[in-house]
């Protein structure tokens, strides 16, 4: 009969150690094991990123219109989005070679970022031209101003613009570059719209933004495949057509709105 009761009050002791110490300890170290393989998402290339345009991810909301990022530390964001080795995917001088800008022109660059295309674009246009950054965050277009006056861009201005809107006159610009901006915005119908109208007659947008693809970039299910883009753009007035030229993570898309 002791023994019986030993083996009963062993038994007992047994369940408490495993209900009170061992399946707490494993599912602590489960829930370890899940935090340390989670990653914010990164929207950049290489290290990166637009990006630049498209920069890094984090919970709040912010810059270009956008709602995965934050971007109110622009020295650090100049980091990834102006990396020297940005040139060798980005191609800067091909996009801008795509856009078919004229001295004189007027051209808006739409979630500008840090302004790693502002530069070539400046000299595009020439004096007699001008570029306008926009962007939502209000550091960024800081960022931008104080980089154009030291690069002596002096056909470059920065403006903060809200996310649905890129606040442009109607008939005011000869082309707008959207660099991997595209898929953070909400009604991108509806922006195609304001677009079309800010645009002179003649006038394009390019838009570049991630293959489903590529390594780099936002989240594969927050990408935008081509033929998406292009019916956005087709329902806000635009000829649109898929450029052939070839980037190693993105894909460009060109949008006219048509003379009449």
């Amino acid at each position: 009969m002791m023994r019986s009761n030993t083996r009963s009050l062993d038994q007992t002791f047994l369940r408490g150690v495993l209900l009170f110490v061992v399946w707490p300890l494993l599912f602590s170290l489960l829930a370890l094991s899940s935090a340390c393989h989670h990653h914010p998402h990164h929207e950049g290339g290489v290290s990166p990123g637009h990006l630049p345009h498209a920069e890094d991810s984090t919970a709040e909301t912010v810059s270009q219109p956008h709602i995965h990022h934050t971007f109110k530390d622009a020295e650090l964001w100049s980091k990834r989005f102006d990396a020297p080795d940005r040139k060798d995917w980005q191609k800067p001088e091909d996009v801008i070679e795509l856009m078919d800008i004229e001295p004189g022109m007027t051209v808006a660059d739409i979630g500008a970022g840090t302004g790693y295309f502002l530069g070539y674009l400046s000299q595009a246009v020439g004096a007699q031209g001008r570029v306008l950054g926009l962007d939502i965050e209000p550091s960024m277009v800081d960022f931008m101003t104080n980089r154009a006056k030291h690069e002596n861009w002096t056909n470059v201005e920065a403006r903060v613009v809200q996310p649905d809107d890129p606040g442009l006159p109607p008939n005011s610009v000869d082309r707008i570059l959207i660099v991997n901006t595209w898929h953070h915005i909400t009604d991108r119908v509806n922006y195609s719209r304001k677009l079309y109208q800010a645009l002179k007659p003649g006038g394009k947008v390019l838009i570049v933004d991630f293959t489903s693809e590529s390594p780099h970039g936002p989240p594969v299910s927050q990408r935008l495949r081509p033929e998406e883009v292009m019916a956005e753009l087709q329902a806000g007035g635009f000829e649109v057509e898929i450029l052939q030229e070839t980037l190693p993570y993105q894909y460009i898309v060109a949008g006219e709105r048509p003379q009449e």
